[in-house]
């Protein structure tokens, strides 16, 4: 597969280092952070161009059109790319098709890079676009193993302070799930956090027509059902509502769990389980049971539940048009919340928003810790239930395993 690559000088990082005073203090204004035109649109490169990375170029125009411009893609697949193209008007010198060819996007002349690729791919995506000094958005989960993780969260430390770092978790933006864990956080709104009830249970994702396609094709489009290209459903999917799960500890992470789990309803493709069943302790007591299934029909819910000595908080993930069910806090200290909270838009919004705002002002985001930690959450109940065994945070870290994938398209 061919591959084009180029090199410009990044705009963004001549106007980083002219956007200071000479004591390193003052941050320039919208106008003249982008030299002389006032009106100079954020531009950004987009690597991966699958069915995510079309959503976030969606709400990235739908929320700042008159901010931002998508001027690069990369893709390993033509097809894709030009699916892009078909909605976004991008030159043809700039879509780059090829597995390496993100190497020439983000070194390219733009301000931005939106990593939606699959999730094995990020780490080295992801650590180009930081010391390109690119602005970074990245899709959840960050990766699919433990080295993938610390990479990803070297690059995080790399741009604190310089760009955003943004990985893309809704819940942490949608205004009823924050108002929720101020009142748990900050007014103890549940007393001693006891147990948590957390789930993602959900219909199959549909498998794509790889008809005619190699091997190695076919797998890289089915990438949601590989375990090494996404992680397993339990980090891939579920990594959502365990980033709840934590949050409620204040991103404590467990320590250790115990699981099980398999493949009984979903066989005809791939080597992903359909089932995951586990058990994560965390370091003040808390336990947390956590289920997990992506085969379901007639029933669908993302719940994250914390029942502590003083009430329960009950939050749930809804899209626009799926999911059913409330974020609210009954108790002694109740609060009513809402019945139905549209977390996969507002929250999606809302980052765009601040993400671009963190452009414009300096106030970059980062919130590559957390990510990260949320990730090898799932990476510990996915290795718990492979093996059978309780496995303890620190075990994970030290065996450190590594997914290696070799693709030949």
């Amino acid at each position: 597969m061919n591959e084009s690559k180029t090199s410009h000088p990044s705009r963004r990082r001549f106007l980083a280092s002219s956007a200071v005073s000479a004591a390193g203090l003052t941050l320039v204004t919208p106008k003249t952070a982008f030299s002389a035109q006032a009106n100079s649109k954020i531009e950004f490169g987009i690597i991966g161009c699958g069915g995510r990375g079309q959503f976030i170029a969606k709400k990235l125009i739908q929320n700042a059109e008159d901010d931002v411009q998508i001027v690069a893609l990369q893709d390993p697949f033509q097809d894709r790319i030009q699916e892009m193209k078909d909605r976004f008007p991008v030159e043809d010198a700039r879509a780059y098709t090829g597995m390496q060819a993100y190497e020439g996007l983000v070194d390219q002349n733009l301000d931005a890079v939106v990593v939606t690729s699959p999730p094995y791919f990020h780490p080295p995506q992801v650590k180009a676009a930081v010391e390109a000094g690119k602005h970074l958005w990245t899709a959840k989960p960050v990766a699919v193993d433990v080295p993938g993780c610390l990479s990803i969260l070297e690059s995080s430390k790399k741009a604190k302070g310089k760009v955003n770092f943004m990985v893309d978790f809704q819940t942490r933006n949608s205004p009823n799930f924050k108002e929720l864990m101020r009142r748990v956080h900050d007014e103890n709104a549940l007393g001693e956090l006891v147990l948590g009830h957390v789930y993602y249970h959900a219909g199959r994702l549909g498998a794509r027509n790889t008809q005619g396609m190699s091997k190695d094709e076919a797998r890289l489009r089915n990438w949601v059902f590989d375990i090494h290209l996404s992680g397993d459903i339990i980090v891939e999917q579920n990594v959502h509502v365990l980033d709840v799960a934590n949050w409620y500890q204040k991103d404590v992470h467990p320590i250790k769990a115990v699981g099980r789990g398999g493949r009984k309803a979903r066989v005809d493709v791939g080597d992903c389980w359909d089932h995951f069943v586990v058990a994560y302790t965390y370091p003040n007591g808390v336990h947390v049971d956590f289920s997990s299934a992506q085969f379901t029909k007639g029933y669908d819910d993302l719940c994250a539940r914390m029942y502590g000595s003083e009430g329960t908080a009950d939050a749930h993930y809804c899209g626009s048009n799926w999911g059913n069910g409330p974020v609210r806090i009954t108790g002694d200290h109740p609060w009513p919340g809402v019945d139905r909270d549209n977390t996969w838009d507002s929250g999606v919004d809302n980052n765009v928003l601040d993400f671009i705002k963190g452009v414009r002002t300096g106030e970059f985001v980062n919130v590559g810790e957390y990510a990260v930690n949320s990730t090898l959450t799932g990476v510990l109940g996915r290795t718990a239930a492979y093996s059978g065994e309780e496995v303890t945070w620190d075990d994970l870290l030290k065996k450190n395993e590594k997914y290696e994938v070799d693709l030949k398209l």
